[in-house]
This record gives structure tokens, sequence and C-alpha cells, in this order.
């Protein structure tokens, strides 16, 4: 059915238009080519994402740091996949990941003709947990910074999604109304659930296909979203 209140569009960035795995693989693929080719990426990515998730949980309610988030999710992936390395290898691999990771900019797909088709009817935003740097770098390199008038960062926030005062940051910078917002992104918790509480509306990006309440509106495919906009 037809949103035909919404004027304002927040999208999540990684996970929902910014295929994270797809350019998270290629990067980790051409950091062992050079320094650790005995490492077998599709073995350490086995490990890595669902690791890199519980640990990008813990960040985002406060329960770890930034620099303890880069540490770990490298460290429990090696122990996971018994590969013997030192701390300061470990600190090098973080140290390239986040420096390479924007040169990979692969998109979901249909993210460019769901913009295309959005952008004209709609005032379009980004409401992000990554690090600020990064994920202008990942938005400009995947040639998508134009399609959004603001662009909202936890590091701006002081706070991190779910927390409802990103969402009114991010409501405030954009000078939306809640009650004409909607807010789009692949976590349950962070974004749809999140948005919800803040008062936004909200749609599921559910890639997986997941079992998930029937009041939550879903999509599992991006283009899709022309079913709601």
């Amino acid at each position: 059915m037809k949103q035909t209140h919404i004027k304002d569009v927040f999208f999540d960035l990684d996970h929902t238009l910014w295929d994270f795995d797809k350019n998270s693989e290629l990067t980790f693929g051409g950091i062992f080519s050079r320094n650790h080719p005995e490492v077998q990426i599709k073995d350490f990515i086995e490990k890595y994402v669902p690791i890199n998730q519980s640990c990008w949980k813990l960040y985002q309610y406060d329960k770890i740091t930034h620099e303890e988030l880069r540490y770990n999710r490298l460290k429990y992936s090696f122990d996971a996949i018994n590969y013997s390395i030192s701390d300061n290898e470990i600190n090098k691999i973080s140290d390239e990941y986040i420096a390479f990771l924007p040169e990979n900019n692969h998109l979901f797909d249909g993210a460019i003709e769901l913009l295309d088709y959005l952008e004209p009817k709609y005032n379009l935003h980004i409401i992000t947990n990554g690090f600020a740097e990064v994920q202008f770098k990942k938005m400009n390199n995947s040639k998508i910074t134009s399609y959004f008038l603001t662009i909202t960062n936890s590091e701006m926030a002081g706070v991190k999604k779910p927390n409802p005062i990103i969402f009114d940051y991010a409501l405030d910078l954009a000078k939306a109304k809640k009650e004409n917002s909607i807010m789009i992104g692949d976590s349950l918790d962070a974004d749809v659930q999140g948005a919800l509480d803040a008062g936004l509306d909200a749609i599921y990006f559910n890639e997986n296909k997941e079992i998930v309440e029937d009041h939550i509106k879903q999509i599992n495919h991006l283009l899709e979203l022309k079913k709601y906009l």
C-alpha cells in the first residue's frame, strides 16, 4: 500500500544500499593475497561475517569502543580459523581494511534504479552508525552522494541507532517531520525498531527473508519499495 503521507525517506547505508559483505570480501581478499596468502578467504569470511555483526551490536550499545570493534572482529575471526597472527599484524590489517574498503563500491541490485525513481518524489537522507570518513568515501566512490540531501552518522549525533537521539538529530538536520518520514534499513533492531520507537515509520530490508512479525513492513529486494513509495 502506498504511503502517501511520506515526504522524507531515510536510508541506512551498509547492508541496505551499499553491499557491505561483497565489498568486504573483496577488500580482505586483496589484503590477504598480498600479505597472508595462506589464509583461505572463504573460510575467513564464513567466520568473520557473524563475528563482525556481533561486535557491531556491542558497539551499537556502547559495550565496546571503536578500537575494540576494529581489533576484536579480526582477532576472533583469526582465532576461529586457527590462524596464528600477532597483534601488530592485526592492527595493520585493520588499518588497511578501513583504507581500502571504500575502493570497492558494489551496491545492492536495483539501488540506482530505486534512487532515480525516488529522488524526484521525496527528500532522501542517510542515517548510518558507520565511521564518518569511511562512509563518505563509500558514498562518493559508489556515486550516490548526490541523491541525498543530508547524511547523519553516529559521530555527528553522538549516539548510535537505535538510540532515538540520532533519529531526532537526523530529522532536525533534514528539517523533516516524524509523521511524514520513513526509515529503510536491514537491521530490525537498529533501523526498524529504532525508527518506530523514535516516532518514524519504517520498512525492513529483509534480503535473507527472515521470519518477522506481521506488523513489520518489509521488502526482500530494493525495487519492492515501489509498492510503498
